[in-house]
């Protein structure tokens, strides 16, 4: 009989993603620019390609970028960069849970 310690590590991706999160929708004090918006734009494009070239990507994470985009091309820079702060976040918290679950095993124990 095999058991992974799932628990612990769930625990762990589920602190960093949401400390990610926490971190990425904190609003910032001054109005945000469109260079400010391209700047987090690339930054969670690049953190999602980390993520595909991982084989782990998220669908929430596309889904932001999605909704970064749209708010862009409204004009609300502000919710752009925080659309694209939360898909980084997203993108990373992907990554990181691929390579945990890349050294799981391990953790395995046989018995």
């Amino acid at each position: 009989m095999s058991t992974i310690r799932k628990p612990a590590m769930r625990k762990s991706t589920l602190a960093l993603a949401a400390s990610l999160l926490i971190a990425g929708a904190t609003p910032s004090l001054a109005a945000s620019t469109e260079a400010d918006f391209k700047a987090a734009f690339s930054a969670a494009e690049a953190a999602n390609k980390e993520a595909a070239s991982l084989r782990n990507q998220w669908t929430t994470t596309s889904q932001a970028l999605a909704a970064a985009k749209k708010a862009a091309d409204a004009g609300d820079f502000d919710q752009a960069v925080a659309s694209s702060n939360e898909a980084e976040a997203l993108a990373k918290a992907s990554a990181f849970q691929a390579l945990s679950e890349k050294e799981a095993w391990t953790a395995l124990e046989i018995r």
